[in-house]
């Protein structure tokens, strides 16, 4: 077994023990931040696709997360109205179910990022940054605009969705539902970038010219993968919106790309563990440094530096011992 592989189930039995000791210690709000950083190691997971083995560096991933967010709270709050999601061209249900609220979460997340994906992907560079997040903001202020589902006070649907017959509102059991959700993505994940498709993706990222001339073009294979990592983005916010059973605008910020870029940078760029020790970290980091001081984002800032300059595999990448082969 490779060094890398052992340090990402290390991480992933690290991540379940501290939501066990929750469980066996009667201390749920440990459970619910574990739960926290398994639905943000999810979306980290989605954007290390297009940012560490696509090299696309996306600002805007926060508009697949709110989309995703969205999805679920649209789809859940008609379900307990008791109205209609939408009535043309066709009239589509509400729902409670976990499983529905997913697939709808993902497939909005795929429609939004094709045509985002058309037109970012022409461009490269700080052009390809900025046409990013420029299309999260347009989304952005069309959620604070949208009076139909809370504006910028949100939507709130108060009771979690259903899966199996089990009981979400359990701490416990939607951990453990967000922890197997995470494991999936991550070996899904695996399979994928050892995969044909995969290594055209580091191809397209290292020679696109050497691409182009075994018959494979490049933008078809950035775009791909920009939307995989779109729709893996959009599970993470229905995920979390059914974790605080609430979604808002701020879902969809240039904040929240930033913070998921900042998990995908603390644990390692195209490292597999990498979102699952980033994430596990910024909310560690949070939650101690935030009782040392209100300022703690500062002494974060510090930290992602140190990481930066000395540690550019992150902290799987300090714990493998090597960097990154595109370091």
């Amino acid at each position: 077994m490779k060094r890398e592989t052992f340090i990402t189930l290390l991480l992933m039995a690290l991540l379940f023990g501290a939501a066990f000791h929750g469980k066996t210690g009667d201390e749920p709000f440990i459970i619910t931040l574990a739960t926290k950083a398994a639905i943000f190691a999810i979306a980290g997971v989605g954007l290390n696709l297009a940012l560490g083995y696509g090299g696309l560096v996306s600002f805007g991933h926060a508009a697949f997360f709110g989309i995703g967010g969205y999805a679920a709270g649209i789809i859940a709050s008609a379900a307990r109205n008791y109205a209609p999601v939408m009535t043309w061209p066709m009239e589509i249900a509400g729902s409670t179910s976990m499983p529905v609220i997913w697939l709808a979460a993902i497939v909005a997340a795929m429609i939004t990022a094709i045509p985002i994906g058309i037109f970012s992907l022409r461009t490269g560079g700080v052009y390809f940054i900025m046409i990013t997040l420029a299309f999260a903001q347009m989304l952005y202020y069309f959620a604070v605009s949208w009076p139909a589902y809370g504006g910028e006070d949100g939507l709130s649907f108060y009771v979690r969705n259903e899966a199996l017959g089990l009981n979400m509102m359990d701490p416990w059991t939607y951990f453990a539902v967000c922890f197997g959700v995470l494991a999936v993505v991550l070996a899904l994940m695996a399979v994928l970038v050892r995969s044909r498709f995969g290594l055209a993706l580091e191809m397209a990222r290292q020679n696109p010219q050497r691409l182009t001339a075994s018959g494979i073009r490049p933008f078809n294979v950035r775009l791909t993968a920009f939307v995989i990592s779109a729709m893996i983005t959009g599970l993470a916010g229905a995920l979390y919106a059914d974790l605080n059973r609430f979604v808002s605008p701020s879902m969809l910020s240039w904040h929240t790309s930033g913070e998921i870029m900042v998990f995908v940078i603390l644990g390692g760029v195209a490292r597999l563990g990498g979102p699952v020790a980033g994430a596990c970290l910024y909310l560690l980091l949070e939650e101690v440094l935030g009782d040392v001081t209100d300022y703690w984002q500062v002494l974060l800032g510090i930290v992602l530096l140190l990481v930066v300059l000395f540690a550019r595999g992150g902290l799987v990448g300090l714990l493998a011992g090597r960097r990154a082969a595109h370091d």
